[in-house]
């Protein structure tokens, strides 16, 4: 059985599939189609509708056959709340997914991060996309605002006594296309002309960016400020990362005042530093949304998907940089070390999923223990680490800029090195450079 994390994915078996959430808890689900939005009261399956094509809702049971989902129907997203109307989900012990195939077989757990003050969670999603079989990913996003946030998401006409009683709006949708919306569709429409006059090639809408900026637009606006990270203490990265994007470089726009796309993208085209974001060749998915609040918040994504050519490239360049910086004062280069980079690379991926920053790893392993681990028996180690740069150029000169890890990079001692990067957690971006010598 696969444990998952936030943003995990398993492919399910053929067949209908069982998800259990044990304990004080309402269980629910949401059937939409490409959209992204419910197409009536009969795609919102709870307690008092415990029924809908391919759904049925049993005690703390959800039973899913996705062959028999209604027509158009891609998604089926699980939600969980407090039994007791209002209850922050932080009071109750963390909810956890138990996924079993028709005979009862284990196939995937997920347990969220605890909850806080939040008192509705998307838990998971079955998903499809054309060519591929259907996937479990965890989710475990959270609202504050309860049903209103599901009314605000899933297009849920949520009648609320209390939390106790919800339908879902039964006046069918125009899909805008693939997780998008009519706000979406106009942003990328005028984006894209900006880039065609630039010269720089078009970007599409990502279902996940588009729900990653949904929910910090609304922590923005439940907040009452811009910023990067939300009255919740999640951080707009987090949320990309919890949405199932992995990224090798990403961009935001954090904005309040515009009432349109139009009035956003002309507010970003007037700035050199977010026109240039806007026009950022590199990127090749967007999502917009915003929240209002008073004034309205707008959050903007901009990302490239990670592979590994794309990741690769990444450190190499990190590598490369060095390497010249060394040349300037008639150092030899560094030799790449496979060993040195895998350790490396599991120190950027150990900070973002234990959300920290720090050479001493929460369990206290130290550089050269973690360069040992990988299998290096290199006698003398060091290590540069740094967060929030968005660039191999702009974390290289920040780093010789900076005299402790200047002296790292420019050491005669050291013959070899591994890099490694992550995209996510709370600064967006984790480089490391493990030196060996």
């Amino acid at each position: 059985m696969g444990e998952l994390v936030p943003g995990g994915t398993v492919p399910l078996p053929g067949g209908p599939v069982r998800l259990r959430v044990a304990g004080a808890f309402d269980v629910s689900a949401l059937v939409t189609g490409a959209d992204g939005k419910v197409a009536g009261d009969g795609d919102f399956v709870f307690y008092n509708q415990p029924h809908a094509p391919g759904v049925r809702l049993r005690g703390d049971t959800l039973a899913v056959d996705p062959a028999r989902l209604r027509r158009g129907a891609c998604r089926v997203t699980v939600v969980v709340s407090a039994a007791e109307p209002g209850t922050p989900l932080g009071r109750l012990p963390a909810p956890r997914l138990a996924v079993t195939d028709r005979s009862g077989r284990a196939v995937a757990g997920f347990a969220p991060p605890r909850p806080g003050p939040e008192t509705v969670l998307l838990l998971a999603e079955l998903y499809h996309r054309p060519g591929s079989g259907w996937k479990l990913r965890a989710i475990g996003q959270g609202y504050t605002d309860g049903p209103a946030g599901l009314a605000r998401d899933f297009g849920v006409d949520v009648a609320d006594d209390g939390g106790q009683s919800a339908t879902a709006a039964a006046a069918p949708r125009r899909p805008p296309g693939p997780g998008a919306s009519p706000v979406s569709d106009e942003f990328i429409r005028l984006v894209n002309s900006a880039r065609a006059r630039a010269g720089r090639p078009p970007v599409v809408p990502d279902p996940r960016l588009l729900s990653a900026a949904r929910a910090h637009a609304r922590a923005m606006a439940d907040g009452g400020r811009l910023g990067a990270e939300g009255r919740d203490g999640v951080s707009v990265y987090q949320r990309i990362s919890a949405a199932g994007y992995g990224y090798v470089t990403v961009g935001e726009h954090l904005v309040s005042g515009p009432r349109t796309p139009a009035e956003f993208v002309d507010h970003c085209l007037g700035s050199t530093r977010a026109r240039r974001t806007l026009l950022d060749p590199a990127f090749r998915h967007a999502g917009l949304a915003h929240a209002d609040a008073g004034d309205r918040y707008w959050t903007a994504l901009w990302a490239a998907p990670l592979t590994p050519d794309g990741l690769a490239r990444r450190v190499g360049e990190v590598v490369a940089r060095t390497n010249a910086e060394r040349a300037r004062t008639g150092l030899p280069p560094l030799a790449v070390d496979p060993l040195l980079t895998t350790a490396a690379q599991a120190h950027c991926a150990d900070m973002v999923a234990r959300d920290f920053y720090a050479h001493t790893s929460p369990g206290g392993a130290q550089p050269w223990d973690r360069a040992a681990a990988a299998g290096s028996r290199r006698r003398l180690i060091g290590e540069n680490i740094a967060c929030g740069q968005r660039s191999p150029a702009e974390v290289v000169d920040g780093w010789m800029n900076s005299p402790g890890h200047r002296a790292n990079i420019l050491k005669p001692e050291f013959t070899h090195i591994g890099a490694g990067f992550s995209g996510g957690g709370r600064a967006g971006t984790y480089w490391t450079q493990l030196f060996g010598g």
